[in-house]
């Protein structure tokens, strides 16, 4: 009986430990001192949130450029990876639907969704398949749209982790910030 009570005492201290406090220092540490990123990195216009720098947003009309595929579609509550295999038709359905769409020599990260389905960044060379398609659709030399991605493009974190990458909400803000169009706030 002496060692169920001391398992009891344990089980709870360490649920109280790992369960409220720990979470609890987690996000008071993070409202501190990284409070921009801390609820997603919101950007806001007129007092009501435009979208988010963090967490990836579905584009599709022609004059703006379109993130890599969600498997949550977009949606921040249930995000995560498809986890379809490699041998799935499913996959194989929805990377030939991917390849339509973009045509031939596409990246891989236009192809899949990331793990979190909420990846709000996209390579470099995604950016570039997509300028003359946002070039035509605005009506601009696509000269000036690949410009803008070089400009928008941000290097590895610290020199040496990740891959170059373009951050599609603030690449979609800026179109709109040169060329006068202006993205729909959310309800």
């Amino acid at each position: 009986m002496k060692t169920a009570i001391i398992a009891l005492k344990l089980f709870l201290a360490l649920s109280i430990t790992t369960g409220i406090i720990y979470p609890l220092a987690v996000w008071g540490y993070a409202q501190v001192f990284f409070a921009s990123k801390a609820g997603g990195g919101l950007i806001m216009r007129g007092g009501r949130p435009l979208g988010a720098e963090l967490i990836g947003q579905k584009f599709t009309r022609q004059e703006y450029f379109w993130a890599r595929p969600s498997a949550a579609d977009y949606n921040p509550l249930p995000s995560g990876g498809s986890n379809l295999s490699p041998t799935s038709r499913q996959l194989l359905a929805n990377v030939k639907a991917q390849q339509a769409k973009f045509g031939d020599g596409v990246t891989p990260d236009l192809l899949f969704s990331s793990g979190s389905g909420l990846d709000p960044h996209i390579s470099p060379e995604a950016a570039r398949i997509q300028c003359a398609r946002v070039a035509g659709a605005r009506g601009i030399p696509e000269v000036d749209i690949i410009s803008l991605v070089s400009a928008l493009t941000e290097s590895r974190q610290f020199g040496f982790l990740g891959e170059p990458r373009v951050n599609v909400l603030r690449l979609n803000m800026k179109l709109d910030e040169k060329y006068g169009q202006r993205l729909p706030t959310r309800p």
